[in-house]
């Protein structure tokens, strides 16, 4: 709610400060008085773009500042404009842009005229009045919709980011089925590459370990002089001074376990010459398993049991591509399910709406009768979007003709400002006390009215200042009359400047006013008269 703006060096208007109240404001003036300047500098603070021509002449920048209530707490906004063309935005003294100034703004108030603060003209905004206007019937149809549409999101997600990663995983699949069917064929064996290593060693120096082999046998136990026989003879000659030396003896018994393990390795050498035999063919095969061992570790740049490990994990990767192909089978099954479940509770909630919109439509248009639009019919045009939203698949907008024969038009393109203010009157009262919106203001509302239509744009401004804060502009006593605060506009001229001023006006200077209103500039005692029936008359 606006409680006070503060303007500045902002066209005709050198420094003007207005306390604004609850209820209907009404402001009157003169033609030319700068009526519209002061909606220009309320539309300037509530977000709209600047303009270097806002700077009065001969000053180096315009200021406009504003102080409203929002959600029970002061909000302080200001706008800068200076003639070199910086415009500042600030919301409690911190710069802002002009997107967040907006934003904000577009929760404290309504400008409806020839300007841009028209939040009804905007067909995204439609759809959101509906809902409220029916929100007991609507709201529980949507919060169905709404809690569908996230499990059906969260689906769909899961299914893409599946589909993705399969995807990924089929261009790499035919690689990953060779790699496997090779190391599988490969038969990998931890350790096979160290043994057979040694293998192919022993094999190309198996002549020299046969004569090395045949040599030490010769020298342990292959003749007459070898090291056996000697070691036997040493023992039996151990063994025959033993019979009197227990010394000797002692040696003897300890030369025996000598020689026994040496005749065992007598007979190991033995085997090992008698077993060797040099194969070509083993030979090849080992080197052969050798260089493919050895090719293997290379190319993949592992170890023999790196590479055992990495085939048990192609053979995990393969069988995900085979379980994803079944998951994705699920989780399409289940959003095609959802999609269907989701379709019905877009059906049933575009229903509710249409039922409510059929209500609005009557209600609207009864008012705008009522503010002499006679032949006037008004709708709400629905369509189906082909994308599912938590909101549903309805896209909503209302269209309305004020003459007969003329087609259907969006609000947008209603040419009028005082038509379009009418119109929003007519709005405002149905749907106002649903839009979260505190101010309204109108320009030019009585617009191509006057008598009785006049009255009644009155009333319906009164009715609404009942639960809204009303800010209206107007050159007509029946609309001024209503009002619950009076301030005029006038312009003064010197012979160097023009300045404009608005001053609230006391209940006499208030009657005085309307008498102006009602007879020109000669105001009579027959016009003051006039002016305090049609204020008593609007109590």
């Amino acid at each position: 709610m606006i409680r006070h703006i503060r303007i500045q060096n902002f066209a005709l208007i050198e420094n003007i400060d207005v306390e604004f109240h609850d209820g209907l404001n009404i402001i009157t003036g003169e033609t030319g008085a700068g009526k519209s300047i002061v909606i220009e500098a309320m539309s300037l603070a509530l977000g709209s773009r600047a303009d270097t021509a806002f700077v009065r002449s001969g000053q180096e920048k315009a200021v406009v500042q504003m102080v409203a209530d929002r959600a029970g707490e002061e909000v302080i906004i200001t706008r800068e404009v200076s003639v070199s063309g910086r415009n500042i935005c600030k919301i409690n003294g911190e710069i802002v842009t002009l997107a967040q100034l907006a934003a904000l703004c577009r929760t404290l108030a309504d400008i409806h005229g020839q300007y841009d603060h028209q939040s009804l003209l905007d067909p995204e905004n439609h759809i959101l009045l509906l809902d409220s206007y029916s929100s007991d019937v609507i709201g529980p149809a949507k919060d169905k919709v709404s809690q569908i549409y996230h499990q059906y999101a969260e689906t769909r997600n899961r299914l893409q980011e599946l589909e993705r990663q399969l995807a990924e995983t089929r261009r790499q699949q035919d690689f990953m089925a060779f790699e496997l069917q090779e190391l599988t064929d490969a038969h990998l064996q931890s350790g096979e590459d160290e043994i057979l290593t040694e293998k192919v060693e022993r094999l190309r120096h198996s002549e020299q370990i046969a004569e090395d082999l045949a040599a030490a046998y010769e020298m342990s136990e292959g003749s007459e002089y070898g090291a056996l026989s000697a070691m036997r003879q040493a023992l039996d000659r151990l063994n025959d001074a033993g019979n009197w030396d227990p010394d000797a003896q002692e040696l003897g018994k300890r030369l025996e376990s000598l020689y026994y393990e040496f005749e065992d390795v007598c007979q190991e050498i033995r085997r090992q010459r008698d077993g060797i035999a040099y194969s070509p063919e083993e030979m090849d095969a080992s080197i052969g398993r050798l260089d493919l061992l050895n090719r293997l570790t290379g190319k993949h740049g592992k170890s023999i049991d790196e590479l055992i490990a990495y085939r048990e994990e192609l053979v995990g990767k393969l069988e995900d591509v085979a379980e994803s192909g079944t998951l994705r089978q699920e989780l399409t099954d289940e959003l095609a399910r959802q999609e269907e479940e989701l379709s019905a509770a877009c059906g049933e909630l575009s229903l509710a709406r249409q039922s409510a919109a059929k209500d609005l439509e009557s209600r609207i248009t009864a008012q705008l009768e009522q503010l002499n639009f006679q032949d006037s019919v008004f709708t709400v045009d629905f369509k189906t979007s082909d994308q599912f939203s938590p909101e549903g698949t309805d896209i909503v907008e209302f269209l309305i003709t004020t003459n007969r024969g003329e087609p259907l038009k969006p609000l947008a393109r209603i040419a009028s400002g005082g038509e379009m203010s009418r119109i929003m009157l007519a709005f405002k009262k149905i749907v106002g006390d649903y839009d979260g919106i505190p101010t309204m203001i109108f320009d030019e509302i009585d617009s191509g009215i006057s008598g009785l239509a006049a009255s009644t744009v009155g009333r319906k401004l009164k009715e609404i200042a009942g639960s809204h804060q009303v800010i209206c502009i107007t050159h007509l006593p029946q609309i001024a009359v209503c009002g619950d605060r009076h301030y005029r506009i006038q312009k003064a001229s010197d012979e160097t400047s023009t300045i404009t001023t608005v001053t609230e006006l006391s209940p006499h200077e208030r009657v005085e006013e309307i008498a102006r209103l009602l007879g020109g500039e000669n105001v009579t005692e027959i016009t003051r008269r006039s002016a305090e029936e049609l204020l008593a008359a609007a109590k």
